[in-house]
């Protein structure tokens, strides 16, 4: 019984050290900018990818976010963890009102999809 505990408390005391504060929070349909730290060799850049958040997986540590723009023509999605160092920083940059847990439609809609805008009270 000891042991079982003590191996809460060492799992929770991980959960703290890797948890986040500077991620805000983020909904469903929002636009975001991801800035992720790509290394190449020696160098450290950070590129940005900005998209819709088509879905959102997992929760505290573990949580993931969806993102999906269309480049050129073609759907780009990728997933980027949330507690990971990669991610540099995330800002969302327009908030929509949307009924889905998930917008996987989207990948079979052709051009622009409009998302009604989410005012804040």
């Amino acid at each position: 019984m000891e042991n079982n505990t003590q191996k809460t408390s060492l799992i929770e005391a991980l959960r703290k050290e890797v948890k986040r504060t500077d991620i805000p929070e983020i909904h469903i349909g929002d636009t975001v900018q991801v800035k992720v730290k790509i290394i190449e060799g020696d160098k450290e850049r950070l590129q940005a990818f900005e998209g819709l958040v088509i879905a959102i997986d997992g929760s505290g540590v573990a949580k993931t976010i969806k993102v999906r723009r269309v480049t050129h023509g073609n759907g780009v999605e990728r997933i980027f963890p949330l507690a990971s160092p990669l991610v540099a920083s995330v800002k969302v940059t327009r908030k929509g009102i949307v009924r889905r847990a998930k917008l996987y439609y989207l990948r079979h809609k052709v051009g622009t999809t409009k998302i009604k805008e989410r005012r804040e009270k």
